[in-house]
């Protein structure tokens, strides 16, 4: 399994107004090898707002497979806007593999 998170910095008070179309369901949810995805909003930041957007897919070549498809182009439509009124200062996109894992006992 891999992990894929997406850094992006925002204007202040953006991240909260953004996080909840990441989570939209869609197309994304139907992809060979999507897992999951989590928004996580980094707090205490003062100068900007940051969302780190976690996809957890079972291979590289599953992502791969998202972000070259039709489905992966509509979602991102209109997403750059114009640089004078965006809400994105920028992004980072950076990928894990899964070496181990512990979840919780049964209660």
């Amino acid at each position: 399994m891999i992990v894929v998170t997406n850094r992006i910095k925002t204007k202040l008070g953006f991240a909260e107004k953004m996080a909840p179309a990441f989570t939209k369901p869609g197309a994304l949810q139907t992809m060979k090898g999507f897992v999951k995805v989590e928004v996580l909003i980094t707090q205490n930041l003062s100068e900007y707002d940051e969302l780190n957007i976690n996809m957890y897919w079972e291979s590289f070549e599953d992502f791969t497979a998202w972000k070259n498809s039709d489905a992966f182009k509509e979602a991102h439509k209109g997403a750059k806007g114009d640089k004078g009124d965006s809400p994105i200062l920028g992004s980072e996109l950076t990928t894990y593999a899964v070496a181990s894992t512990l979840e919780a006992l049964p209660k």
